[in-house]
């Protein structure tokens, strides 16, 4: 097999098996579904998201020993991870290969030159990681936002698979809902459509991951070069190179993707890849500038410190940043978060969402919980985002001491917040309209929240008795809407009987639920009456609440729920702990 094919081949593999992964990240019990599939495997293997975590939390996380793995393999072999493994490298390779059909051979030269803008990437890489490496506690995981592995995976997660997946079901009965997608896959879009400006246009300029190969990629034991005395100066090696590595000249070993194009492509054997070095000369090292390298250097220094300046990670924190169970503080949460949507694609009830602005520039894109979407709040039996975090950013943690029992029954549940109730409305408080929704679905023992019973006239609820009969009373006023005041809720004052729960009634009568005679309350024609509404008014106990946020998904006020959970009270910080 020619080694193109075989790089074909290893392209097709690969790229089909991360959509494997992406589609299998579902909890349930069937073949395609979450079962003991390496669903971070790819992201486990990202040399970048480990040293960027390493930088910003000083321990390396136990599936990245993998990356470990693919740094070796890349020193002995060259960018093989780019040619031959990277999902995003590989569509970047055909949309590119699309981009350059019908061109002349001339044309296709020109597209695959060596453009000194290639240098940006080295520059963009060190930007993240001296933001990963800020010299104090205060460091920022920021590199999920162009890392190729952590952008692809959560292009796939979070849009292209619940897209694709509306058409066959196979993921969700349901479908699956996430804010930000737009610009999610704006990103992935737009990423991808410069291939046909320029060739793998994310590789050669923007890929931060692309970069640390090639630093890494200048201690390359074998690698592709020119065998002396063969090149005739053609150029034909240069009209398929996916890296814009120059094989026919002085080649820049640190753009080589091992694509093999040029061994391919030329005709006199003049390209080799071996161990020995190009006969052509080599450029080793990246083309960057040290006024560059240090401009970078300061500006994630200094970015850190610009976004920090909001106070977000202090006393102006976003009372709507409502992290899913497990998630470490926010401050080494956010050393760690990856913005990969594992967490948010593994979620059985679709509650966790890739996060906006709101708390901040650092937030786009982390896991928040938004209890309106989806099919429920954070159920109690669920810890599965935690057990799929690659990073552990939020930490794996039992149903036990989600729940606080079992050995963890000594201590209290899992808090993600406080649900408050907005009792400008909500329909028993402001509306006069019988409602205990959130009440009933509140899932803890003994419910966080409770009810008060109170008693209202309802609107033009005051009548006048015309004719009492057993236990129908008749009114003078014909102005009752038929079967109005059933359900159970509605009640007839009468002065002497006290209040009768109204059975059924008519335009000009009411069916009170008993059976006393007109004569044993004394009755008479003209006497006042009056229809109140029973009223079970909630309220919160913090002290019971978990921040669920089930009430606030059940609540039947559309829009704005009349309860909303915030992230006052959670328990993974201690200093957002809501005073009573």
């Amino acid at each position: 097999m020619k080694i193109v094919n075989a790089r074909r081949t290893s392209q097709v593999f690969f790229f089909v098996l991360f959509v494997w992964f992406c589609i299998v990240s579902t909890v349930g019990e069937r073949f395609h579904q979450l079962g003991g599939w390496p669903i971070n495997w790819f992201l486990q293997m990202d040399p970048l998201a480990a040293i960027a975590t390493v930088l910003s939390t000083h321990s390396l996380y136990g599936g990245f020993l993998w990356a470990v793995s693919v740094v070796v393999l890349t020193i002995i072999f060259g960018r093989f991870f780019c040619g031959w493994v990277c999902p995003f490298g590989s569509l970047h390779h055909f949309f590119g290969c699309l981009g350059k059909r019908g061109k002349t051979a001339g044309e296709r030269i020109r597209l695959n030159r060596y453009r000194s803008a290639q240098r940006v990437k080295y520059y963009i890489l060190i930007f993240f990681l001296a933001m990963c490496a800020f010299p104090s506690a205060a460091a920022s995981v920021q590199i999920g936002l162009l890392d190729p592995i952590v952008l692809v995976t959560r292009s796939f997660n979070l849009v292209i698979v619940p897209i694709a997946d509306k058409a066959f079901g196979v993921v969700t009965v349901a479908g699956r809902f996430y804010e930000w997608a737009w610009l999610i896959v704006s990103v992935f879009t737009v990423m991808v459509l410069l291939n046909f400006v320029v060739p793998r246009f994310f590789c050669r300029f923007i890929c931060p991951l692309g970069a640390l190969f090639g630093i890494i990629d200048r201690l390359a034991v074998w690698r592709i070069g020119q065998r002396e005395g063969k090149c005739t100066g053609c150029k034909v090696c240069e009209q398929g190179c996916e890296g814009g590595c120059e094989p026919s000249g002085v080649i820049r070993i640190s753009e080589c993707v091992l694509c093999f194009n040029c061994l391919d492509d030329c005709t006199y054997d003049a390209v080799g890849y071996g161990i020995r070095r190009s006969s052509a000369g080599e450029i080793t090292n990246p083309d960057v500038s040290r006024r560059g390298v240090l401009l970078s250097l300061a500006s994630g220094v200094f970015g850190v410190g610009a976004v920090r300046l909001g106070g977000k990670l202090a006393g102006n924190w976003h009372h709507g940043v409502i992290r899913p169970p497990g998630a470490l503080p926010e401050e080494e949460f956010l050393k760690r978060c990856i913005k990969c949507g594992q967490c948010m694609r593994v979620c059985p009830t679709n509650v966790i969402q890739p996060a906006g602005f709101a708390g901040g520039f650092e937030n786009l894109w982390t896991p928040v919980l938004n209890n309106r979407i989806g099919t429920s709040g954070c159920q109690l039996n669920c810890v599965a985002c935690g057990q799929v975090c690659p990073t552990a950013a939020i930490r794996p943690i039992s149903l036990d001491e989600k729940r606080g029992t079992g050995e963890f029954a000594g201590g209290k549940p899992v808090k993600l917040g406080t649900a408050f109730v907005d009792r400008s409305r909500c329909l028993a408080w402001a509306m006069g309209r019988p409602c205990i929704v959130c009440q009933e679905n509140c899932p803890v023992s003994p419910k966080a929240i409770f009810t008060r019973a109170t008693y209202e006239t309802v609107r033009d609820g005051v009548f006048h008795i015309k004719l009492v009969k057993n236990n129908i009373i008749e009114t003078e006023e014909r102005r009752m809407v038929f079967g109005e005041f059933t359900g159970g809720d509605y009640f007839l004052k009468v002065p002497g009987w006290g209040r009768k729960k109204i059975a059924s009634n008519t335009k000009d009568s009411v069916i009170i639920n008993d059976d006393t005679k007109a004569e044993c309350g004394g009755l008479e024609k003209g006497t006042e009456v009056e229809i109140q509404v029973r009223l079970l008014q909630p309220y919160v106990d913090a002290e019971l609440c978990i921040g669920c946020g089930i009430c606030e998904h059940e609540c039947p006020v559309s829009g704005r729920p009349a309860i909303r959970v915030s992230a006052e009270g959670e328990s993974r910080s201690t200093d957002r702990k809501m005073l009573l």
